[in-house]
């Protein structure tokens, strides 16, 4: 099975920008040339975040997405990670799917900086509420009420 051909320099410009924190560039979607080619081609790149990415997203694709996720837990904190998603359409074709897990490899050669990978089959898994969620239980940083909540059972289990 061929390897994805990510070489082209739109690509890695894309990637770039996502990653500067001077642009306004947020997310960028890569998609297949056509349905037989493992071309993958800079389909679209947005400042409006996950919710604009998702609108994006095709059931008949597969294809990978980059995504900066900027959020807060409180006032003073705002965290800037950035996530890998794999799209999956629900409606692509059988061998583009099997495909797909080949070429994740090829892409994070590329794109070798992300938090997390997302699996994504619909665009539910791209939700940013649910991203954001995921993101900070692998970062160990819960909300302000879910920290005091695990503490204060930590405390009771110690205590007798």
């Amino acid at each position: 099975m061929a390897g994805a051909d990510i070489s082209s320099p739109d690509i890695q410009q894309a990637y770039r920008d996502v990653r500067d924190d001077k642009t306004a560039t947020s997310w960028m979607l890569l998609n297949y040339e056509n349905p037989r080619s493992d071309v993958l081609t800079l389909t679209a790149t947005g400042e409006g975040g996950l919710n604009e990415l998702n609108e994006k997203l095709k059931e008949e694709d597969c294809g990978f997405a980059y995504a900066r996720v900027e959020y807060s837990n409180d006032k003073e904190s705002k965290r800037t990670k950035f996530v890998l998603i794999t799209w999956i359409g629900e409606k692509a074709p059988i061998m583009r799917k099997a495909k797909i897990s080949v070429h994740t490899a090829d892409v994070k050669k590329l794109i070798s900086v992300f938090s997390i990978e997302v699996p994504a089959r619909s665009q539910e898994d791209v939700d940013e509420d649910h991203i954001v969620t995921r993101l900070r239980k692998v970062s160990g940083i819960m909300p302000m009420g879910d920290q005091a909540t695990r503490t204060q059972s930590r405390s009771a289990s110690l205590c007798c």
